[in-house]
C-alpha cells in the first residue's frame, strides 16, 4: 500500500532553519502615542506645480505602527495619498513588501506592482504582480508565488492567480493553484483554503493516493470543517478501485466538562465482499459534577473480515472483540460506585460459541468462549477510617447481570466487608486484615452447568492476611549523593477451601505471576472463584536513588509464594481438559484494539497476552492444548520464583528484565528482557526478547526476538526500523524498515511494513510514502503515528513546534 500525503507540520530540525522575521515597532520618542498623523523625514523636499510635496532622499514615512521608505516621494495633502517610488520597503506588524513603486493612504491602505513580500512572524514569503493592503488587515495579490521555504530556497511553491490573506483571522484564500515541488507540478486545484497561522480553518486538505493488493488503487479527498473554536469535523471520501467508494469522518469536541470523539468509515455494495462494509467508534469523557463522571467507549464493525481487510499492522488484524462500554462514575471521600454496561462484538469467528454436554456434576460443560454482557454492573467500594485509631473499615461489594446467547446467564451478587490494623513507622509496617467473603447467583439455564447444578448457588467463606515488612536505608554514591534500600516483605494469605465447582464462570480467570500478583490474596481475577490459600509470599526488593532528584536508579527484587496445603480450587476447563485426556494453560485474553500496539502475537497469528500479568476484565481466557498421555500434573509444594529488575535514568539507558524460573524442574517458565537507549525522543534504539512455555507441558508458546531504532545518520537523513522474529517458528512476525529526509521546507519518509494480515498467520506489505511541506496545516491522524507504538520511546512529534494538530 502507498500513500502520499501533503499536509504541513513544523520541521523538527529547527535548530538548522532560520528563525521567522520579527516585527520591531519603529523608534519614534517625538511623536505621540495619539498622534494618528503621518509623519515624513527626508533630505529634501518641494513643490510640484500641483502644490504636492515631492521628497528626495532617503525618504521615512510613518504613521502608527506602519512605515514606508523610497528614494522618492510624493505626498497629497488634499486626499491624504503617499505615492512611493524607488527601492520601496513597507512594514507592518502583520507584513513586509519590497516594490520599485506603490502608494500608501492615510487610511492604512497600500498597494505595490511587481513586489517581494514576506509575513511576519512566520516563515511565509513569496512574490506577486499586484499587491493590495487593505486598511482591515486583508491582503488581495495577483499572480502570486508563494512559500515557506527560506530565501535562496525554492523547494516548493505555491503557483496562483490570485491569493487574498486575511491577517486576522489567519487565513488565505487561492484560487488556480499549482503546487510544485522541486519545480514538478504534483497538485492542481481550482481552489484551496489554507491557515497562515497556528488557527484552524475549514478548507480542502490535500489528498493521499494508494495501492493494495486488497482495495486496488485508492485516493482520498479529505474536507475538515471548523465548526466552531471547540469541535470540529473532517469528512473524506475515497475511492478504492477494487471495492468502491467510501466515505470517512472524524468529529472532535471539547467543553469546558467534556471531551469526546466520533470515528467512522463506510463502503456501501462492497464489490469483492458483496456487502456493506462500516466502522464506528464513539469515546466520551464527562464530568457531569464534582465527583461524577461519565465514560463511554463504544465500537462496532460490520463483519469479522473488516480489520483484515482495511487494517495495517498485527495488532489491528488480529483484533478478536471490540469493547462497547458506557459507565458512571463516583466518588467521594469514603465512597467509590461506579455503574457500568459493557458488551463484547465478537470479531474472531472461530471462537466456540456452542456447549459441550457436561459429563458429571464435577465436569461441568465447556460453552461459549465468547465474554459475556455485563448490563448492568454495579460497584460500589467504600474505606471509612476510624479516627485517632489504626483501624479501618473496607467494604467491596458489586452486583453484576451477565447475559449471553448460550450457557448459564444470571446475576452475581457479591460482598466483602474488611476490618484493617495499620501500623507503620520509620522502617517497618505491620497490616493485619480479616475479612468475609459472600457470594450469591441467580441463574437462567444453569443446566448448562452441570444435571445437578443449582439456579441460586452462594458461597461464603472468611479470609485472613498479614502483611508485613522493614526498610532498610543505606547512602550510596562517590558522595552520598544516593540512597540505596533493602526492603523485605512478608504476606500471609489463609483463605479457607469450599468447593466452588457448581458456580458459573463468567468473568474469571488466572493472571500470569508477576509482582503485583505475587501479593494478593485471591490468585484469580473475578469474582467466580476464589482461591483457597494457605501460604506465604516472600520478597526482597532494593532501589537506588538520588537524595535530590528523587529519580530512581534501580529496583530489583526477588520473590516466592510458599504453599503450606496444596491449593484445590480450580476452573473447570482445567477439569474438562483432564477428562479428555489433554492438559492446558491459560493465559490472560485480550482487546488490542483498547491496548493498541501491546498485544503479542505469534507467527500464527494467534493473540497471546498484554504485559506481563496483565487481565483485561470480562474476556475470555485463551488457552494452549497439548495431549498429556494421560500424565497428571505434577503438584509443586511453591510457586515460580520471580525476578524483577528495572534499571533506568542511567546515562539515556534503561533496562527490565522480568523472569519466571521453577525451581523443581530447573527451567524457565517465562522471561522477558528489554534494553533502550534514549538520549532524546527522535533517538532510540530498543533489543527485546520475550519467552513463555505451557508450564504443564513444557511446550513453547512464544519465542521472539523484537529490535527497533530511530536514529538520525545525517543533518537531513534519519531512519527508522523494527524486526520481530519467531525463533520456534523461524519466522518474521513484524518488520518496519524507512528513511526520512528533513529540511526547512519539507519532510518525505518511506516506511516499508510487513506484518501478520489476518489470524491464519499469512503476511502482507505495504510501503507508505508521506510528503510534508512546511508551513501548511495538517488536521488529524499523522500517517506515521504507528511507529510511536512500533518503536517503544519513539516521537513522531516536533519538540520545537508551538501549537501541533491534534
Amino acid at each position: 500500500m502507498i500513500f502520499c500525503l501533503a499536509a504541513a507540520s513544523m520541521v523538527r530540525a529547527g535548530d538548522m532553519c532560520p528563525a521567522p522575521p520579527k516585527y520591531h515597532p519603529p523608534i519614534a520618542s517625538d511623536i505621540a502615542a495619539d498622534d494618528h498623523r503621518i509623519h515624513v523625514d527626508s533630505d529634501d523636499a518641494a513643490l510640484d506645480a500641483d502644490g504636492h510635496a515631492v521628497l528626495n532622499g532617503r525618504v521615512r514615512v510613518r504613521q502608527d505602527a506602519r512605515s514606508v521608505t523610497s528614494d522618492t516621494v510624493t505626498y497629497d495633502e488634499k486626499t491624504g495619498r503617499v505615492s512611493v517610488k524607488g527601492a520601496v520597503d513597507f512594514e507592518d506588524p502583520k507584513l513586509r513588501v519590497r516594490s520599485d513603486s506603490g502608494h500608501y493612504d492615510i487610511d492604512g491602505a497600500a498597494n505595490f506592482d511587481q513586489s517581494n513580500f514576506q509575513l511576519m512572524d512566520r516563515n511565509g514569503r513569496g512574490f506577486a504582480k499586484d499587491i493590495d493592503v487593505r486598511p482591515d488587515g486583508k491582503l488581495s495579490l495577483t499572480d502570486v508565488r508563494y512559500t515557506t521555504c527560506p530565501v535562496g530556497n525554492e523547494d516548493w511553491m505555491l503557483q496562483a492567480s490570485s491569493l487574498n490573506l486575511d491577517t486576522k483571522v489567519q487565513e488565505g484564500v487561492a484560487r488556480h493553484v499549482t503546487m510544485r515541488f522541486k519545480d514538478v507540478p504534483i497538485f492542481y486545484t481550482p481552489y484551496i483554503s489554507f491557515p497562515v497561522g497556528d488557527e484552524r480553518k475549514s478548507g480542502l486538505l490535500f489528498p493521499s493516493f494508494g495501492h493494495s493488493g486488497n482495495n486496488g488503487y485508492e485516493l482520498q479527498v479529505p474536507y475538515y470543517f471548523n465548526l466552531a473554536p471547540n469541535y470540529d469535523l473532517v469528512l473524506t471520501p475515497g475511492l478504492l478501485s477494487a471495492r468502491g467508494v467510501q466515505l470517512g469522518e472524524q468529529f472532535r469536541y471539547l467543553t469546558a466538562s467534556s471531551h469526546g470523539q466520533v470515528d467512522g468509515t463506510f463502503l456501501p455494495s462492497d464489490a469483492l465482499a458483496h456487502g456493506d462494509r462500516s466502522y464506528v467508534r464513539i469515546t466520551d469523557i464527562t464530568d457531569l459534577k464534582r465527583g461524577m463522571r461519565f465514560d463511554a467507549d463504544i465500537a462496532s464493525v460490520s463483519d469479522s473480515r473488516y480489520f483484515e481487510d482495511f487494517a495495517v499492522g498485527s495488532d489491528q488484524t488480529s483484533v478478536t472483540f471490540l469493547e462497547r462500554r458506557a459507565e458512571v462514575l463516583y466518588y467521594d471521600d469514603a465512597w467509590r460506585v461506579r455503574g457500568e454496561l459493557q458488551n463484547f462484538q465478537t470479531i474472531d469467528i472461530t471462537v466456540p460459541t456452542t456447549c459441550t454436554v457436561a459429563t458429571a456434576s464435577t465436569v461441568p460443560a465447556l460453552c461459549d468462549q465468547r465474554p459475556y454482557s455485563r448490563v448492568p454492573r454495579i460497584q460500589a467500594n467504600a474505606l471509612w477510617p476510624m479516627p485517632d485509631t489504626p483501624i479501618e473499615f473496607a467494604l467491596d461489594s458489586e452486583i453484576v447481570n451477565f447475559i449471553r446467547e448460550v450457557g448459564p446467564t444470571g446475576v452475581r451478587f457479591n460482598v466483602a466487608p474488611e476490618i484493617r490494623w495499620s501500623s507503620r513507622g520509620s522502617g517497618y509496617f505491620f497490616e493485619p486484615a480479616i475479612g468475609y467473603d459472600f457470594t450469591q447467583y441467580d441463574l437462567k439455564n444453569a443446566a448448562a452447568e452441570g444435571p445437578n447444578a443449582s439456579s441460586t448457588p452462594t458461597r461464603a467463606l472468611p479470609y485472613a492476611r498479614v502483611d508485613a515488612g522493614l526498610v532498610f536505608e543505606r547512602e550510596a554514591g562517590s558522595r552520598g549523593q544516593r540512597t540505596q534500600t533493602l526492603e523485605p516483605r512478608v504476606v500471609y494469605s489463609y483463605v479457607p477451601y469450599r468447593n466452588q465447582d457448581g458456580l458459573p464462570i463468567f468473568d474469571t480467570g488466572l493472571p500470569d505471576l508477576n509482582l503485583t500478583e505475587l501479593f494478593r490474596t485471591n490468585r484469580y481475577v473475578g469474582e467466580d472463584r476464589i482461591g483457597d490459600a494457605n501460604q506465604v509470599a516472600l520478597a526482597l526488593t532494593t532501589r537506588l536513588f538520588d537524595h535530590v532528584s528523587g529519580a530512581q536508579y534501580l529496583s530489583a527484587t526477588v520473590g516466592q509464594i510458599r504453599y503450606f496445603s496444596t491449593p484445590k480450587v480450580g476452573l473447570p476447563a482445567q477439569a474438562t481438559a483432564a477428562s479428555s485426556g489433554q492438559t492446558l494453560v491459560t493465559v490472560p485474553g485480550v482487546n488490542p484494539l483498547a491496548l493498541p500496539g501491546q498485544a503479542l502475537v505469534n507467527s500464527r497469528g494467534q493473540i497471546l497476552m498484554t504485559l506481563p500479568g496483565q487481565y483485561v476484565s470480562g474476556l475470555p481466557l485463551q488457552t494452549f492444548a497439548t495431549t498429556a498421555s494421560g500424565e497428571a500434573a505434577q503438584v509443586f509444594p511453591a510457586s515460580d520464583i520471580i525476578a524483577d529488575v528495572a534499571v533506568t535514568a542511567y546515562k539515556h539507558f534503561s533496562f527490565n528484565f522480568d523472569y519466571l524460573w521453577n525451581p523443581y524442574t530447573s527451567q524457565t517458565d517465562k522471561t522477558e528482557v528489554s534494553l533502550q537507549y534514549r538520549p532524546d525522543p527522535t533517538r532510540v534504539v530498543n533489543i527485546g526478547y520475550r519467552f513463555q512455555q505451557n508450564v504443564l507441558t513444557q511446550g513453547v508458546i512464544l519465542k521472539q526476538w523484537d529490535g527497533s531504532v530511530a536514529w538520525p545518520i545525517s543533518q537531513h537523513w534519519s531512519t527508522v526500523g523494527r524486526w520481530v522474529y519467531s525463533l520456534q517458528d523461524r519466522k518474521t512476525t513484524e518488520q518496519v524498515a524507512g528513511f526520512e529526509y528533513k529540511s526547512c521546507c519539507y519532510r518525505i519518509q518511506l516506511v516499508q511494513r510487513r506484518y501478520i494480515t489476518n489470524r491464519a498467520g499469512g503476511l502482507d506489505t505495504s510501503i507508505a510514502l508521506q510528503l510534508e511541506l512546511t508551513g501548511l496545516s495538517s488536521v488529524g491522524k499523522r500517517a506515521d503515528s504507528f511507529l510511536e507504538q512500533s518503536i517503544r520511546g519513539y516521537s513522531t512529534r516536533d519538540p520545537n513546534a508551538q501549537n501541533q494538530a491534534p
